[in-house]
């Protein structure tokens, strides 16, 4: 599969990682995430050729993770702010972030602390069950199908990447 054509699948990974799966487009968000919210500064700020950054951001609009709104209406000067749909990428983001902080942080230590404003202390991610308020961990979780498959299953639809995930985790057998 082409990497154009990821958003294709049946997978709500691969349809995230279509808009944000580069590593330019993370750290565009980052910096909009830290109020960098111009063209201009964020050229300067990540080093990115025009052109990508157009791209991006472009991309970013597309797919209602970003919105313009202009500030210069005689320059038609625009800021990039976060909708609704990329402020939900902020767990995303520092858990991304907390995985670097423990294995690519320097002998200098982690490059950059998380106040959290309500309680005033240095807060890491931390990942929960939304029910049990258990830590999740792999060993933990066992994937089953959502009904964005199994109704597809049902319509007799290619699920692509799943196919056999059925049968084989699942313990199902279509014959």
């Amino acid at each position: 599969m082409r990497w154009d054509e990821v958003d294709n699948q049946v997978c709500s990974m691969a349809r995230t990682l279509a808009i944000v799966g580069d590593r330019w487009t993370f750290l565009i968000i980052r910096d909009i995430f830290l109020g960098n919210l111009r063209f201009s500064s964020l050229h300067k700020a990540l080093g990115i050729n025009k052109h990508r950054l157009t791209d991006r951001l472009k991309r970013l609009i597309e797919h209602e993770v970003l919105y313009k709104k202009c500030y210069d209406e005689a320059r038609q000067r625009f800021e990039y702010r976060l909708t609704k749909k990329g402020i939900d990428l902020y767990p995303v983001l520092m858990t991304v972030v907390q995985f670097g902080d423990k294995w690519e942080a320097d002998a200098d230590g982690v490059p950059m602390q998380h106040k959290h404003k309500t309680c005033e202390q240095i807060t890491q991610p931390y990942l929960a069950c939304s029910e049990c308020h258990q830590p999740i961990r792999p060993q933990d979780v066992q994937p089953q199908l959502g009904p964005g498959i199994t109704k597809k299953i049902e319509r007799g639809e290619n699920i692509g990447i799943f196919d056999g995930f059925y049968e084989k985790k699942l313990g199902n057998d279509k014959n």
